[in-house]
């Protein structure tokens, strides 16, 4: 396993990280047995960074993750997330960061973290979700910090709008957080226009989400394909998208034929393997269901890079397709 520098000053992680949303029951049934055995598996494959929220089963993440972490002696270092008081997700420009993110919200909600966490300090404390409403009195952040001079965090960062990922571009100028959490994948690149630049010149850590598109970049969806209500993906690949979104897939595969690459990575490894390309990114969080997705997700970082030819193919794949969170 490689490993990366997380922000400038911020500790190194492997390349590949264990994305906790999966474990929590976001994506249908989860068997506990199973939620275990993939924390371990990811952890003896090298994994060193573990994502997770409290919106991952109200907590539910958390204390499995904890729970597996008092098994081990590895140093590993956990990044959760304090979503917004209720209201719009995202939050709309109508917003005010005193009703979502108030002092007294964030001070309770950093303590639930701790508690479910089991832990004095936590490595990193991201804010689920932003508003560029918000970017000129980023009061919020500013209470993050407070919690830091106190003990209770050690890294700041801030999980993108879906929509408006660019949004956070100011606070990194401004040197408000450590970190970012951003989606970027073979569909989505627009990171790469201005975002990544700006954490180079910040030297903010970056972590990528969504690398396989919510699963559908490892190939093995059909286009008929249907998920449970229970699983988010239901909305997330409404109507007809899912079909569309398959096309897609079949033409990067296609790709990866042309480079005779097949033998080398699979369709899941080009999708990792190209999200990890540029340099700013510090690791790439990977959801694991169980012991057999950790080992293949943690293979692919022992894997070689991707031949710049390859890289540059990959850029026709880029995809406007809108925000599919808000149910387009």
């Amino acid at each position: 396993m490689q490993h990366r520098r997380l922000s400038i000053h911020g500790p190194q992680v492997s390349e590949i990280g264990f994305g906790g949303w999966a474990i929590g029951g976001g994506w249908g049934e989860q068997d506990h047995e199973d939620s275990v055995a993939a924390l371990h598996a990811a952890i003896d494959g090298g994994v060193n960074f573990i994502d997770t929220a409290e919106g991952y089963g109200d907590g539910h993440s958390e204390r499995v993750i904890s729970a597996v972490l008092r098994e081990r002696s590895e140093e590993v270092l956990v990044a959760t997330k304090t979503p917004p008081a209720a209201g719009p997700w995202p939050p709309s420009p109508h917003c005010r960061w005193q009703d979502r993110y108030s002092a007294a919200y964030l001070r309770a909600n950093v303590e639930q973290r701790l508690k479910n966490l089991d832990t004095e300090c936590i490595d990193l404390l991201q804010l689920h979700t932003w508003t560029r409403a918000w970017n000129d009195d980023p009061q919020p952040l500013l209470v993050l910090r407070q919690l830091r001079e106190e003990g209770k965090i050690n890294l700041i960062g801030v999980s993108t709008p879906e929509h408006d990922q660019d949004s956070v571009i100011q606070l990194m100028r401004d040197g408000l957080i450590d970190v970012v959490q951003i989606i970027f994948n073979v569909f989505h690149q627009e990171p790469l226009a201005q975002l990544l630049p700006v954490a180079k010149e910040t030297g903010t850590g970056v972590i990528v989400r969504v690398a396989l598109d919510e699963g559908a970049l490892t190939g093995k969806y059909a286009s008929d394909h249907q998920f449970s209500d229970s699983d988010f993906r239901s909305r997330y690949f409404a109507g007809d998208r899912m079909e569309r979104t398959v096309e897609r897939v079949r033409a990067v595969q296609s790709d990866l034929d042309d480079f005779g690459l097949t033998e080398q990575y699979s369709l899941a490894d080009l999708s990792l393997k190209y999200a990890l390309a540029p340099s700013e990114v510090s690791t790439v969080v990977v959801g694991m269901r169980n012991a057999k997705q950790a080992e293949m997700n943690t293979r692919t970082a022992r894997l070689r890079d991707l031949p710049d030819e390859m890289i540059k193919r990959l850029q026709r794949h880029n995809w406007l397709r809108g925000v599919w969170y808000s149910g387009k």
